[in-house]
């Protein structure tokens, strides 16, 4: 198991680890202990509590609109607590729903994020944001709705019809997020290294299939784009592939 002290050396070659995750999956505590586990920085909501409180917002409304595409105030509070000097004594900002700072606030602070390397975003459309790079790991963390609804009474001690609703209102508020923002699914595989079900699999299982992915993936980047992809390395089939007749062509056959 990697550690911060003993992590391979081909990780040092990347950049970030982006985690999207449906609402009780777990991905934010995976996120977590991933980055403690690779002593790399976290970029999550606890960060949008502190500076929220720094500028005079109330942690209540930075709570309630973080990763909403209709307000986006927290991703001016992530660009703030990331580009710019400890935030004392600042004023408080106006929060303005329609107003593109904070759309631009958010991929400043990404972008800043990945400039400085070996950090773990949690959200904030990272994933597409940096889809083009290869020395950043994309993971999606998933789990059937049983198991999120149990995490969700547990962690936040709510009863069952209450965690339903919250898990449902947070997973709509973060599709609509990023379909507004990016005109992209986050259920959309294609959009992650990796796809993992935490139904199946403790969390830190899930952690220790990350570093392994990193590992791996960070092997490729000296690789020229037209060397990767399921084809590299293989030749042509020996003999043309069996062709299967559906049942409709079958029949007309006969």
């Amino acid at each position: 198991m990697a550690d911060a002290d003993k992590k391979p050396d081909a990780i040092s070659g990347m950049r970030a680890v982006t985690i999207s995750r449906e609402y009780g999956s777990g991905g934010g505590e995976i996120a977590a202990r991933l980055a403690k586990r690779l002593g790399w920085k976290l970029i999550h909501h606890e960060i949008v509590m502190r500076v929220a409180k720094a500028l005079g917002v109330t942690e209540a409304d930075a709570e309630a609109h973080d990763e909403r595409a209709e307000s986006l105030v927290s991703r001016v509070l992530y660009g703030l607590s990331s580009i710019q000097p400890p935030l004392a004594g600042a004023s408080p900002i106006e929060l303005t729903p329609d107003s593109r700072a904070y759309d631009e606030a958010r991929r400043r602070v990404v972008a800043g994020a990945i400039a400085a390397g070996q950090v773990v975003i949690v959200g904030r459309g990272a994933q597409v944001l940096l889809a083009d790079r290869l020395d950043v790991l994309h993971a999606r963390i998933v789990a059937p709705l049983e198991k999120r609804i149990a995490y969700v009474m547990q962690r936040e001690g709510l009863d069952r019809a209450a965690a339903q609703a919250r898990i449902q209102q947070k997973d709509r508020d973060r599709l609509h997020f990023l379909m507004t923002e990016h005109h992209q699914n986050a259920e959309d595989a294609h959009l992650y290294d990796f796809v993992v079900n935490t139904g199946v699999l403790d969390l830190d299982s899930v952690a220790d299939l990350l570093v392994s992915g990193l590992e791996h993936k960070a092997r490729q980047l000296s690789k020229p784009a037209e060397a990767l992809g399921p084809a590299a390395g293989l030749g042509r089939y020996p003999e043309p592939p069996g062709n299967f007749s559906s049942p409709t062509e079958e029949k007309a056959a006969q």
